[in-house]
């Protein structure tokens, strides 16, 4: 899914490195977590995942394709294949739970009768089946994730790319919306959460990739945030 090599990136010509000599691979169906102090490099590397960002130099590949040498035309189907979920949420505050997730669908040329089907199945899915018709600012914060979520998965996205998603959540709230994270990637969904909580990257177990300093410090299969450290 994603394939990296002698990875480096900085913003411009006269800042230090923010990434150094990356090396790392994600397979399909896997769930990983980057770990590491602010300033890292956690969210760079997210933002050269979707090609938000070009490297500046090495490679980075995603689904096979070469990201400093796609064009600009095909960024926005490589996008297609990605969910992303937002730290501050991103959704439109005094429209609905379902038009949110319904904008998604409809900026890739959904048919109105494929959204009808789509959006309240994934809000099943998220457990906001009785709120579609709340609006957004209505809704609490671990709710207001959960849209993010369900719009994030609504493509049926090959890999979920979250940053730091239970940032602004109590432990409680934090714990359900990385369970429905857990439970999208037993369906096959590749997972990858940058994220500065501890307490969720030591109870799930995961994969776990720690920066320092720009740099891939550690890499355990089944780790903890403790021991990355």
């Amino acid at each position: 899914m994603v394939e990296t090599a002698g990875l480096y990136q900085r913003y411009d010509n006269n800042s230090d490195y923010v990434l150094k000599n990356i090396n790392l691979t994600i397979n399909r169906g896997e769930f990983v977590f980057i770990v590491g102090a602010s300033g890292a490099g956690k969210s760079t590397l997210l933002k050269l995942m979707i090609r938000e960002i070009a490297p500046t130099s090495g490679t980075i590949k995603v689904f096979g394709q070469d990201l400093k040498r796609i064009p600009a035309r095909r960024i926005p189907y490589l996008r297609r294949n990605i969910g992303i979920v937002f730290q501050d949420f991103r959704l439109l505050e005094e429209r609905t739970a379902y038009d949110n997730i319904a904008f998604a669908l409809r900026v890739t040329g959904t048919p109105w009768w494929e959204i009808r089907r789509r959006v309240p199945r994934v809000l099943e899915m998220v457990g906001l089946k009785d709120k579609e018709r709340c609006r957004v600012c209505d809704l609490s914060g671990g709710e207001q994730q959960r849209v993010g979520i369900a719009r994030a998965i609504v493509n049926r996205p090959a890999m979920i790319i979250a940053d730091e998603p239970t940032g602004n959540l109590d432990p409680d709230t934090s714990l359900e919306v990385m369970n429905i994270l857990r439970d999208i990637n037993i369906q096959g969904t590749t997972i990858v959460v940058a994220t500065h909580d501890q307490e969720i990257v030591d109870r799930f177990q995961k994969r776990v990739i720690y920066l320092e300093k720009g740099r891939l410090v550690s890499d355990e299969k089944k780790g903890a945030y403790i021991r990355a450290l």
